[in-house]
């Protein structure tokens, strides 16, 4: 049960502090619901989850409503896209350009969309929150830490990569990879959305860049309890950047290895396969694993994601990004350790 009094504070710190929202400004809260397939397809307690993040995503809204009544405020629910990164169309496109600013409280993100980008283009400063939960804005949660630390904690290690040709990362449960990233664009996503067109995550608190395509080598291991409903490790193999094997898993393996089709040489599956993103953890607050928005912000981890790279500077568009993570990882850039065993030590 959501308690609403207990999200005011962190609701309004949002749109004051990570948003920067001024007075007359557009707000629209947007929201997923489950599909009549989804309805029958899905477990008790993955719908719960869902539908309660929509109501969550309501009471943001009346919460904002009645904590700014000099912006007008919008909230709207639309049909599940059904994964991560896949397109929205053009009504929701249409009502997020119509915004000063658009929290996106969902339960599949609209981060690596076109119609994020179209909007962030517009000038449209966005939070992208999926799996947003109400008790990450309670006190002590990941959406209250000291984010002018995080800011500069974030851009040290944002520089470091930026100054790097290779990165390599291991860690006890088995991952093993190594890519490039010379010359790519590094993001530190701090929390600050304040200027037009800004957007990221919230919680924030992460470095992230796209590896150079066909450089990723090696194996991602993400071990239980790492990954919703993940009940046995799952293993992706990578060779020249696409994942060519998906081993074990259990049932969550079993629709990788359908969505990713390692074995198809077309479109959309290759997209799909491609090593996407390398992500570094730099909130303090964040704990929880199985949530991905949050476990891939724990100060520490670090997390890698296939799909589409387009939106943070790399080349490959689809019609899915999905993060992993990697929990007391080593991180290596050209060969320096910038993190040891779960341990920051820039």
């Amino acid at each position: 049960m959501i308690e609403k009094q207990k999200i005011v504070k962190g609701v309004v710190n949002i749109l004051e502090v990570n948003m920067g929202l001024r007075s007359a400004e557009k707000v629209l809260i947007v929201t997923d619901v489950p599909t009549a397939d989804e309805w029958a397809r899905y477990d008790f307690e993955k719908l719960t989850d869902f539908v309660e993040r929509s109501i969550l995503a309501k009471a943001v809204s009346e919460v904002a409503r009645e904590n700014f009544p000099d912006c007008s405020v919008e909230f709207y629910a639309y049909p599940s896209i059904g994964r991560h990164g896949a397109e929205l169309g053009k009504e929701i496109e249409g009502r997020m350009k119509a915004a000063s600013v658009v929290l996106a409280i969902t339960t599949y993100s609209l981060s690596h969309t076109e119609t994020r980008e179209n909007a962030t283009k517009a000038g449209v400063r966005i939070a992208s929150m999926p799996m947003f939960l109400a008790d990450m804005l309670y006190p002590g949660g990941p959406m209250t830490p000291d984010y002018d630390k995080i800011e500069i904690e974030t851009e040290k290690i944002a520089a470091a990569v930026r100054e790097s040709e290779e990165a390599m990362v291991t860690s006890p449960g088995g991952t093993n990879m190594k890519f490039g990233v010379k010359g790519r664009k590094v993001i530190p996503e701090a929390g600050n959305f304040r200027e037009k067109g800004a957007w990221g995550n919230l919680p924030a608190g992460e470095a992230a860049c796209a590896p150079i395509e066909g450089t990723g080598e090696g194996k991602l291991v993400v071990e239980v309890d790492w990954f919703s409903n993940l009940k046995e490790d799952m293993t992706f193999v990578f060779k020249n950047g696409l994942v060519v094997e998906i081993i074990g898993g259990g049932k969550v393996g079993d629709e990788f290895r359908t969505l990713l089709a390692p074995k198809k040489n077309e479109e959309p599956y290759v997209s799909r396969r491609n090593l996407a993103e390398l992500g570094i953890g730099t909130n303090p607050n964040a704990k929880r694993p199985e949530n991905t928005l949050e476990a891939e912000k724990i100060k520490g981890t670090v997390h890698l994601a296939i799909g589409n790279s387009f939106h943070i500077g790399g080349k490959v568009p689809a019609d899915l990004h999905q993060d992993f993570i990697i929990p007391r990882p080593t991180l290596l850039l050209d060969g320096k350790a910038v993190i040891k065993d779960g341990k920051l030590l820039i």
